[in-house]
């Protein structure tokens, strides 16, 4: 189940949070956002260590380290709880909104008295937000749907790593249980979509109680909403809901098959199944009219008796792959044994946790072939980067270079697009790069044709390789930018400029239908961690799932390729 650091990195934040909103000390405030990133970032379990233990972690110190015992003790943080009392529950209300922000949140209530949702959108509509600083009409869109997002269907579902968590340490304990049976998790997790409604766990056995008072009893189940000798649902102490459902040995895969989805995919194999005078269910493919059963035991054998290849789950969306499938036209896709090297990582000469050292290390031990260090340029004030600092990083990178398993090392940097494009440094620094990876992280209201100018103009620029999380949302947190990406994705494509699949579970940017669009522009992609930590790294696997999700094969991932061909792609050319 997750750690003990997940749920103290959420209570940091939020403390810097509340203090942002009462408008306290700024630097105390970012003390606790940067004690939060090194908790969660912290690659063992905090949740036995004590105030010694816990300041050996680099950015907690004693004040925080107290906190943060108190919190696994008692399950508050006094602070915390203070905060939260004098701030309007309304307010923390409107800091939900994705896109707002807890100063903008705070201003209104000051200003304009707004308590709720409802009263905002009331005050939209009447214009009341345009008098205050930093409002206008763009705010007022962006805020518009940041709402329509919070109340959409679907608004509550979590990120697809908290959900995984979950869902591999359940399987993990029933597959340890006598007897042996098949288990793992299916659905929409299985799909490797970016949320998660509820995880599904499958089971094959002809003795589901065992496993169905396994789920129940588990320390993390919290309630029990239904139990049955076929299905078993609980709630996990952080509110997930976890699906059970035992199945026969033989009907293993077709109710493989049925439960990973989606209900429009099944609904074509259903189709396709009835126009062949068959019957598909969960216990198997049945001939309509003898009901003999014709296939089960494995997804493979329904599909090859549906006349179709195998389809791998992140394809089953409906998305034209049963017509590929049937003509023996699906794509190899990308996998993460594919994946060379990671473009994008950061080291605590900015905002990431861990030294340059063990990072390499880290990477290493992922037995990658490269590995790029692209710490952040100056633009990014809070950084406090430097043309020194990142030219005496580069003298660390080369010494460290074949170090680790002859792995070789790129010294990169991520740039910084400004509001008309530009980027940090001129062009005669940057040629000094491996490779530059430049990406927007401010100014995210302009209008949708300067958005797009940026980033074409990034784009263009010859010693830029990768744009970075290119449309800069956070899933539930911050929307997508409003840029022509059509315009965009045509630009990358003619210029020979990566566009990045962002792993980090909170962003997953590109998404698979941004992908899908590029791709058909000829656009290459890189598939990155932007990881601050060590155990960032591992984050990889969902950026390669929403790259199969995508439909991309190996080569069009440029971080799958040999580091000779990699250079020549990094290499400028543009014209």
């Amino acid at each position: 189940m997750p750690r003990a650091n997940d749920a103290v990195q959420a209570m940091l934040q939020e403390y810097a949070d509340l203090i942002a909103i009462r408008g306290g000390d700024a630097f105390k405030a970012r003390a606790y956002e940067k004690a939060a990133r090194a908790v969660g970032g912290h690659p063992a379990d905090i949740a036995g260590l004590d105030v010694k233990g816990l300041k050996e972690i680099p950015g907690v110190g004693t004040s925080v380290a107290g906190k943060i015992v108190e919190y696994l003790r008692t399950g508050h943080m006094t602070v915390v709880d203070e905060a939260r009392d004098s701030i309007p529950a309304g307010v923390r209300e409107l800091i939900g909104i994705p896109g707002l922000g807890p100063r903008k949140a705070m201003l209104l209530h000051r200003e304009l008295g707004i308590s709720s949702v409802d009263q905002l959108l009331d005050a939209i509509r009447r214009e009341r937000l345009r008098d205050l600083k930093g409002f206008g009409e763009r705010t007022e869109e962006n805020i518009l749907h940041g709402i329509s997002l919070l109340r959409q269907p679907g608004a509550d579902r979590i990120l697809i790593s908290r959900a995984m968590e979950v869902a591999e340490q359940i399987v993990a304990e029933l597959s340890a249980l006598p007897g042996r049976a098949r288990c793992t998790y299916a659905g929409s997790l299985r799909r490797m979509r970016e949320t998660i409604g509820d995880v599904d766990v499958l089971v094959a056995s002809r003795k589901p109680d065992a496993y169905m008072e396994a789920l129940t009893s588990m320390p993390t189940t919290t309630e029990v909403i239904a139990a049955g000798r076929k299905k078993t649902s609980v709630r996990t102490a952080d509110g997930l809901q976890v699906d059970l459902r035992v199945l026969p040995p033989e009907s293993w895969g077709a109710g493989l098959q049925y439960f990973t989805g989606s209900k429009a995919h099944n609904i074509r194999t259903r189709e396709l199944a009835v126009h062949q005078g068959l019957k598909l269910s969960e216990y198997g493919l049945f001939d309509a009219e003898s009901g003999e059963r014709l296939a089960s035991e494995t997804e493979e054998e329904v599909y090859a008796r549906l006349g179709l290849s195998w389809i791998p789950p992140a394809l089953r969306e409906d998305r034209g792959e049963i017509a590929a499938a049937r003509r023996g036209e699906l794509p190899a896709l990308v996998t993460e044994r594919d994946i060379r090297g990671d473009l994008h990582t950061h080291t605590d000469l900015t905002d990431g946790l861990a030294s340059l050292e063990d990072m390499v290390a880290a990477a290493a031990a992922r037995g990658y072939t490269y590995f790029a260090l692209t710490d952040h340029a100056p633009d990014l004030a809070m950084q406090r980067m430097t043309a020194e600092k990142i030219l005496a990083q580069r003298e660390q990178v080369r010494a460290l270079d074949r170090t680790h398993h002859g792995m070789r090392l790129l010294h990169g940097t991520e740039l910084n697009i400004g509001p008309d494009g530009g980027l940090d440094w001129p062009d005669e620094f940057l040629a000094g790069f491996d490779l530059c990876v430049a990406s927007v992280h401010s100014h995210f209201n302009q209008s949708r044709g300067d958005l797009t100018r940026r980033l074409v103009r990034a784009a263009e620029n010859p010693y830029v390789s990768v744009i970075g999380h290119p449309t800069t949302r956070r899933i539930g947190k911050r929307p997508p930018i409003d840029a022509d990406f059509d315009e965009v994705f045509a630009v990358c494509a003619r210029t020979g400029t990566a566009l990045e699949i962002n792993a980090h579970p909170e962003r997953l940017d590109l998404c698979d239908e941004d992908i899908l669009r590029a791709r058909q522009y000829g656009v290459k992609f890189a598939i990155d961690s932007d990881a601050h930590a060590t155990t960032h790294l591992p984050y990889l696997r969902y950026g390669i799932g929403t790259a199969q999700r995508g439909w991309l094969t190996k080569d069009d991932v440029i971080n799958t390729w040999p580091l000779t061909r990699l250079r020549r792609f990094l290499r400028p050319t543009k014209g």
